[in-house]
């Protein structure tokens, strides 16, 4: 985890508060994705609903990130989930798109429909309107799936404004497709 401790030229510490992240610092964090995705000769995708592709966006912001960012789906609503990932009809009946199961088909969906070897998924309502009692403004369900394993996915409850929400997202994206490169497992995740 040394790289991502390491500072990117020119660049400030990662702040890890929900304030204080920065695109400095999501950008460090893709370049340490990055440099363990190229040295390992690893592809990721993204699927990405309430981050509306900023994930791809921050990823792509690094200068050789084609060498290892096969693509993004940018899956805003449920027939987007459906036609694009395969995601089941029944699931989003049953369980709403801001779900587990949603975002494990998500996840599986995208690996099936690229070439990569990671995928990382993500689901949620950013705000500042659409939450409920079951599912609060913050509420993200984040997954992860690996070429010929299992979804593994973790609900977080992040605070901020909308833009917050999306940031934290983002950050916590990138952590997990960086623990999923190196091997490390992933905490909380099942």
């Amino acid at each position: 985890m040394d790289a991502l401790n390491d500072k990117a030229q020119g660049s400030s510490p990662v702040d890890i508060s929900p304030e204080g992240i920065s695109f400095v610092g999501l950008k460090q964090l893709a370049l340490a994705l990055q440099q363990q995705c190229l040295k390992r000769g690893l592809l990721a995708v993204s699927a990405e609903s309430c981050t509306g592709g900023l994930i791809a966006a921050t990823i792509t912001e690094i200068p050789g990130s084609s060498g290892y960012f096969e693509r993004s789906f940018v899956t805003y609503t449920n027939i987007a989930k459906q036609e694009m990932l395969g995601v089941r009809s029944e699931t989003l009946a049953a369980v709403g798109a801001v779900s587990e199961r949603t975002a494990k088909e998500m996840a599986a969906g995208a690996l099936q429909h690229s070439h990569a070897d990671l995928a990382v998924a993500v689901t949620g309502i950013a705000g500042p309107g659409g939450g409920s009692a079951d599912k609060p403004v913050g509420t993200v369900w984040i997954a992860f799936c690996k070429k010929g394993e299992l979804p593994q996915a973790c609900c977080h409850h992040f605070a901020g404004s909308r833009e917050q929400v999306r940031l934290q997202t983002v950050r916590e994206a990138l952590n997990g497709l960086f623990c999923c490169a190196i091997g490390q497992e992933l905490l909380n995740y099942k």
